[in-house]
């Protein structure tokens, strides 16, 4: 199933964002500037399994969940550049990846039960 390659790959992808901000802070700051490019090669992967949930036909949790992951990768974009809202940043990180589990371990377990 698409979906569940689509949803791991977000899970891949957000811990190695968190790995690469790591290397900024505590390696050199200019892995900050991969962190700001990475996120565009996975930002719209949650659009990708909304999108792929309608032929796959999976419940509206699954279409609602990477609806919200999207949500969430867009809102980091003014975490990340408004100070007041800072400290957010690396908690969205944590609810991100928490999330992104979840949904792709739900899915892995919906095709188990269909099949």
């Amino acid at each position: 199933m698409i979906f569940i390659v689509f949803a791991w790959a977000l899970v891949a992808c957000i811990a190695l964002q968190t790995f690469i901000a790591g290397m900024a802070v505590f390696d050199d700051a200019e892995h900050w500037r991969q962190h700001v490019i990475f996120v565009h090669l996975f930002e719209f992967i949650p659009l990708l399994m909304l999108l792929f949930a309608f032929p796959a036909q999976l419940p509206k949790r699954f279409k609602w969940m990477s609806l919200t992951l999207f949500l969430l990768i867009y809102l980091q974009y003014f975490t990340a550049n408004m100070p007041a809202a800072g400290a957010f940043h690396p908690v969205m990180a944590l609810v991100l990846i928490v999330l992104a589990l979840h949904v792709a371990r739900l899915a892995q377990a919906f095709r188990k039960k269909a099949s």
